[in-house]
């Protein structure tokens, strides 16, 4: 029944819009303030949604209200001089750390191809000559 009602509604706002669907959608929102059997027809298939949404802010809020302040920043350990120099140094790539070698480990060097690895790589280059030949 209700849902029925909302479509009647809708097609009376519709109808009297000329087929405008922006202003037919004014006017439903207009008569909401004062039919409130539109109003229950319409929001009836979201009021779970609404009111699990309502809920969920006000626990949020009072989860907030109800954690401590933060602490407070700690302070710098060195002097005001060097403040930043790091910062600096890793800018201008001087001494600065390389990912992956941050703990001054010794970088990977590439060892040599394999016998068996050029061979593959010489029969695959062959055969790709071989194609264009064709």
């Amino acid at each position: 029944m209700s849902r029925e009602y909302a479509e009647s509604r809708i097609r009376e706002a519709l109808e009297s819009c000329k087929g405008n669907a922006t202003k037919a959608r004014q006017r439903i929102i207009a008569q909401l303030a004062d039919d409130h059997k539109l109003l229950m027809a319409l929001a009836r298939p979201h009021l779970t949604g609404i009111v699990s949404h309502a809920v969920n802010r006000v626990v949020s809020r009072s989860e907030i209200e109800d954690s401590p302040p933060p602490e407070q920043p700690k302070t710098l350990d060195m002097p005001p001089q060097t403040f930043g120099q790091e910062i600096l140094q890793a800018l201008q790539g001087n001494k600065s750390a390389t990912f992956g070698l941050e703990n001054d480990l010794p970088g990977r060097r590439r060892g040599q191809a394999s016998k068996n690895h050029i061979e593959a790589m010489k029969r695959i280059a062959r055969k790709h000559d071989d194609d264009k030949k064709i």
